[in-house]
């Protein structure tokens, strides 16, 4: 048996006390805490904020031997029970590590539980102890005996489920409905008073309700219970899947408000998020990608897939919000040109495929700098455009649909490994000729995708509004007290010939001070060059710029065409409301 316990040690120090308990050890057994925590590809070295570890077996003390920045070695005298204790700081509020203060706890099991290798296919418990007064404890892992508090002994059955059940701890809000006839638990941290927990339940429940009839119909989840985790911050957005749950922070103004029954941009934001997560349950949490049959806790684990894991799960999160009835299609549409104008507006996008996005996700997508935009693709919103093409491709030929095309993955692998090559044989199964062509050049290639006559043959007019002065300059900027600082600088652009680069700060043009970028053409002359004065590195520099003329190369406008014929229409209606 691999036991754990952990409880909170100091709320002022942010520390967690963790003890594991392995019965019969090996001779040299070996310890080590994870360095990345599966759906987020970065690794994060979580074995830096362990600490005070010690190990003893019976009245015996064991001197841990540390092999590298992540791994111990423990020398051990015999087969009796060999005990270990840490501690472990927890500090970080995003989703994906461990979190303690006087308010609320967090944690994911791979900051905190150390692996023991050789023996991650045991069962795996885990005592959950030592709470302050008032607080709870709400996740999906398995109970075994715990009190009204959610205190007590919870099991996994390996490693891998251990750590893929986040856990939630405080005095929050939570409520529960039912979907697919399984419970399903909403977790609140922080929210204002005032906030509409009914209404929240009543959305998420429309969202868990559509995706669950679109992977199995009338049959029921590959789960027994699913629990979301909310915490809601000041100012900050994000998710993290599991396979029974997942782990949300917003702010706490995009959450429903009594009395308030309109839709907020950020609650419409947050309900994607939420559809996001849920989708993710299938996609990338069965679904994976063959490389990730098994997680290597100890390093990079490289795959080319995440375009299809990220990217269609970001494609679905919108669109299921229209087809359980969230948002309308005029609103569907608005979020989709977003998409659309984002992947336009990036000069990386003709140098990386998302295939290659994918593979570099761990030095690339979660180191950004400012030649990121030059340089990258995203495998989110780029992969969710590949989507868009394949369905709208398939549905304008009249062979199926990418709803067709996951439920043959599903069934092929058994919600399982998946491979590009089953990608290739679901959709020529489904549309009854081969897409290598499509796959070939919209995942492997670096062209646009042919969005613009796609989304004509499903009755959806494109337009383009003038491009917004920073988009005609080239650059990413912020207006700051001292004068516009310079965020990033776009290959090929007026701002690059200029000689600007990232961190600059223009004080000025010609005689007069700039203290807004927007004023910049109201500064200068129509047609002839500007003379910007520029802090870089202490020194003024000045440089000369050429504002470019207005042109219609802006933002993308979707807009339901409603002169295209009634087949179109018809194709536009089926699509929107999964058909």
């Amino acid at each position: 048996m691999i036991a754990y316990r952990i409880e909170p040690l100091d709320l002022n120090a942010h520390l967690f006390r963790v003890s594991l308990r392995i019965e019969q050890p090996a001779a040299e057994q070996r310890v080590s805490l994870p360095v990345w925590i599966p759906g987020s590809y970065l690794v994060r070295e979580f074995g830096r904020h362990l600490q005070q570890l010690s190990a003893r077996q019976g009245r015996q003390e064991l001197v841990p031997e540390q092999l590298d920045k992540t791994s111990w070695l423990l020398r051990c005298q015999g087969r009796a029970a060999l005990d270990i204790s840490y501690q472990v700081y927890a500090f970080d509020t995003s989703v994906r590590a461990a979190f303690l203060d006087a308010s609320r706890g967090f944690f994911n099991g791979t900051s905190v539980f150390l692996r023991v290798e050789g023996r991650e296919q045991e069962p795996q418990r885990v005592e959950i102890r030592g709470l302050p007064r008032g607080w709870q404890v709400a996740t999906a892992l398995p109970a075994l005996q715990v009190d009204g508090r959610g205190q007590g002994s919870y099991e996994a059955a390996d490693y891998d489920e251990l750590v893929d059940h986040p856990v939630e701890l405080g005095s929050f809000w939570r409520g529960e409905f039912k979907a697919g006839g399984v419970p399903h638990e909403f977790v609140v941290a922080g929210a204002l008073p005032g906030f509409d927990g009914s209404r929240l339940l009543q959305d998420a429940r429309r969202i868990c309700e559509a995706q669950i009839a679109f992977w199995h119909g009338r049959k029921r989840p590959p789960f027994k219970r699913y629990v979301f985790l909310l915490n809601a911050v000041d100012d900050s957005y994000g998710g993290l899947e599991h396979r029974a749950s997942t782990a949300l922070i917003c702010g706490r103004r995009d959450l429903p408000r009594l009395g308030d029954s309109s839709q907020s941009e950020g609650y419409v934001t947050l309900l994607g998020l939420i559809s996001h997560e849920y989708f993710h349950t299938w996609n990338v949490k069965r679904l994976r990608p063959a490389e990730f049959a098994r997680y290597d806790y100890t390093r990079e684990n490289y795959t080319e897939l995440l375009w299809f894991f990220e990217g269609f799960t970001s494609y679905y999160d919108d669109l299921f919000l229209v087809r359980a009835g969230l948002i309308d299609e005029a609103r569907y549409l608005k979020l989709l040109a977003k998409t659309v104008s984002g992947v336009l507006a990036t000069p990386g996008r003709e140098v990386q495929s998302v295939a290659q996005a994918s593979f570099d996700a761990w030095v690339k997508y979660y180191r950004q700098d400012e030649n990121s935009v030059n340089a990258t693709v995203s495998y989110y919103t780029k992969g969710s455009l590949v989507a868009l093409a394949l369905d709208l491709s398939l549905r304008s030929e009249g062979r199926g649909s990418l709803d067709q095309v996951m439920a043959e993955l599903w069934q092929r692998s058994a919600g399982g490994p998946v491979s590009e090559a089953d990608i290739a044989a679901a959709l020529k199964q489904v549309a009854g000729r081969s897409y290598a062509r499509e796959l070939s050049r919209w995942v492997h290639g670096t062209q646009d995708l042919p969005l613009e006559p796609l989304l004509k043959a499903v009755a959806v007019g494109w337009s383009l509004q003038p491009a917004p002065l920073a988009q005609r300059l080239g650059l990413r900027s912020a207006d700051t007290a001292g004068g516009v600082q310079v965020k990033a600088v776009m290959r090929g652009g007026a701002a690059e010939q200029a000689g600007l680069a990232a961190g600059d700060e223009v004080l000025g043009v010609g005689d007069w001070r700039l203290r807004k970028l927007d004023d910049l053409p109201l500064l200068a002359r129509e047609g002839q060059p500007m003379e910007l004065l520029v802090a870089r590195d202490q020194r003024l520099l000045r440089l000369r710029l050429q504002l470019p003329e207005a042109r219609q190369t802006g933002p993308v406008v979707l807009a339901p065409a409603s002169s295209a014929g009634a087949d179109a229409q018809a194709l536009r209606e089926a699509w929107l409301k999964g058909r």
